[in-house]
C-alpha cells in the first residue's frame, strides 16, 4: 500500500525564529518534540546524516539534513515501512512560516494493517501536538489538539503492556 501523509501549519512568525525552534529538536531543551506525552526522539550521533535513532518503536536514519530548512527520515523499523518521512520548514511571507511532515512509504501486507489500525493514527496525534507545542512557543493561547478515543484506547494498551512487560522483568 501506499502511504501519504501531510500536516501541515502555518506559524505566524518569520522563518528565522521558527528555525531557531526546530534547532533544539532531539535536544533535553526540546521545543519541537512533544516528549512531555510521548516517547522522546533521540539520534546517536545528533542530528547529521547518517544518524541513526528514532521514537519509541519507530526506528529511522537521517538521510537528507538542512538546518533550519528540511531533514528527511529513511524508515528501518517497524519491518515493511520503505520509504521516509520529512520535516519542512518553508517562508510563506515575511510574517509568516508553514511547517510540513511529510511521509511517503509503501507498506507490505502486515505492515498496512499496522499502519491503517494503529501508527496513523498515533502519528496524527503526536505531530499535531508537535505542530500545537511550536505554535503555543509564539502565542498566549495555548493551542491543544485532543485525543480523539481511538487515540486515548491505544495510549492506554500501550502503557499497559509497557507495566506487564516491565513487571515480568
Amino acid at each position: 500500500m501506499r502511504v501519504i501523509n501531510i500536516h501541515k501549519r502555518t506559524i505566524y512568525q518569520p522563518k528565522e525564529k521558527v528555525s531557531q525552534i526546530f534547532k533544539t529538536l532531539t535536544s533535553k531543551d526540546d521545543l519541537v518534540w512533544p516528549y512531555e506525552n510521548w516517547p522522546a526522539i533521540r539520534f546517536k550521533d545528533g542530528l547529521n546524516i547518517g544518524s541513526k535513532g528514532g521514537h519509541g518503536r519507530i526506528r529511522y536514519t537521517i538521510v537528507q539534513f538542512i538546518e533550519g530548512e528540511y531533514i528527511k527520515f529513511q524508515f528501518t523499523k517497524p519491518k515493511g515501512f520503505n520509504g521516509t518521512h520529512e520535516l519542512r520548514i518553508n517562508t510563506i511571507n515575511d510574517s509568516c512560516t508553514e511547517i510540513t511532515h511529510k511521509i511517503n512509504t509503501k507498506t507490505t501486507f502486515k505492515a498496512s494493517l499496522l499502519w491503517v489500525f494503529v501508527i496513523r493514527w498515533l502519528h496524527d496525534a503526536l505531530i499535531e501536538e508537535a505542530f500545537d507545542k511550536v505554535e503555543n512557543h509564539f502565542t498566549t493561547q495555548a493551542k491543544v489538539s485532543k485525543y480523539n478515543p481511538w487515540v486515548r484506547f491505544l495510549r492506554e494498551a500501550y502503557k499497559r503492556q509497557s507495566f506487564q512487560t516491565k513487571k515480568h522483568a
